[in-house]
């Protein structure tokens, strides 16, 4: 492994802290990026609070996994520090939450949608490889909110309420795969100025999920199956709670709701291997 740093193998990661960062970080170690060269190799930033441009040294790469619409003001700022190739995390959320009925969550797609497309233009103008990854529904034991929250509930309370059947597929996708990705994609050319959308490597339904992380949990799977209404109808109380703010009447809708993406474009070009849902203590 070389010795020191220099602009030419730099990567520079922003949302290091967040559930994909500290996956990323000793991956980049292991590609040639050297923890003593913290500026150089490695600059953990948020972008949400500036200025940065004197934390910042010279990277050939970005791997950007804070969200994506914080990163186009940014990207000639980076451009002008060398950076030619990014690789960039959106979200499946642009396609499941564009026909919400909640303002909040149509409001998300579009930010989503309308950030990719900044990108592109902006990647495209600065003479920038880029490539787009949308995990779907992104969890790490014990870290995050989704599955890791529904971990609790159910360590807490004994069962977990599921809108009628809970039927709709779901495909978790352990954060850990998504960094490994990531690194995988910064020097292949096969994926250069595309887009691909990262599902776990198992699709299970809403209800099965739930099922496994209760026995993850050592809990016997107390699912109470409400109907979708009166689910609805608990949610604008739920979200009062602070932990579950984020909770919508379309969540309970969602539950029976097939949310499924085609790995194959990643698997074909780069090798995506994600492995099988793993919840917290399976």
């Amino acid at each position: 492994m070389p010795r020191g740093g220099t602009a030419a193998n730099a990567v520079i990661v922003t949302g290091a802290t967040g559930l994909i960062g500290p996956h990323l970080l000793p991956l980049l170690l292991e590609r040639g990026s050297l923890p003593r060269a913290m500026q150089a190799d490695r600059v953990a930033l948020d972008l949400s609070a500036p200025p940065i441009a004197s934390a910042l040294a010279p990277a050939s790469a970005l791997i950007h996994t804070a969200p994506i619409w914080l990163l186009p003001p940014w990207l000639g700022t980076f451009a002008r520090l060398g950076v030619r190739r990014l690789v960039v995390f959106s979200s499946t959320s642009r396609f499941t939450k564009q026909d919400s009925s909640s303002p909040h969550e149509r409001a998300l797609a579009s930010r989503l949608t309308g950030a990719e497309s900044a990108v592109e233009a902006a990647a495209a103008r600065l003479g920038l490889r880029w490539t787009i990854l949308r995990p779907t529904l992104i969890y790490d034991p014990g870290q995050g909110r989704n599955v890791s929250d529904i971990a609790r509930f159910v360590r807490r309370w004994g069962f977990f309420p599921i809108a009628g059947d809970g039927k709709g597929r779901r495909q978790p996708v352990h954060a850990a795969d998504l960094a490994t990705a990531a690194v995988a994609l910064l020097g292949n050319p096969a994926t250069f100025d595309r887009s691909y959308d990262l599902p776990g490597g198992e699709t299970l339904t809403y209800a099965e999920m739930i099922r496994r992380i209760a026995r993850g949990r050592g809990r016997k799977p107390g699912l109470i199956h409400v109907p979708v209404p009166l689910l609805r109808a608990g949610a604008p109380v739920l979200c009062k709670l602070p932990r579950w703010r984020h909770v919508t009447p379309d969540m309970a809708d969602r539950m029976n709701e097939d949310l499924v993406f085609d790995s194959g474009p990643a698997r074909r070009d780069s090798g995506y291997d994600p492995r099988p849902f793993r919840p917290p203590g399976e």
